[in-house]
C-alpha cells in the first residue's frame, strides 16, 4: 500500500462568528490542484469531540481498501 497523507485543519471560533466555510485548495507535486471540503461542527466541547470522532470513523469507512 502507498504511504498516505491525511490533509486536515482545525480551529475553534465562537459559533456566532462563523459566516461561511469554503473548500480548501492544495497543489500536488505534479502541479494539479485538489480540493478539500471543509466541515463545521457546532456544539459543546464534548459534542464536538463526539461528532468529530464519528466523522473520522465514517471517513475511513468510505475507503475499505485501506
Amino acid at each position: 500500500m502507498a504511504k498516505l497523507a491525511l490533509v486536515y485543519g482545525m480551529r475553534l471560533f465562537p459559533a456566532e462568528d462563523v459566516a461561511q466555510v469554503q473548500e480548501a485548495t492544495l497543489t500536488l507535486k505534479d502541479g494539479r490542484k485538489a480540493h478539500v471540503t471543509m466541515h463545521i461542527i457546532e456544539g459543546s466541547k464534548e459534542e464536538i469531540q463526539n461528532t468529530l470522532g464519528q466523522s473520522i470513523d465514517a471517513f475511513f469507512e468510505m475507503y475499505p481498501e485501506i
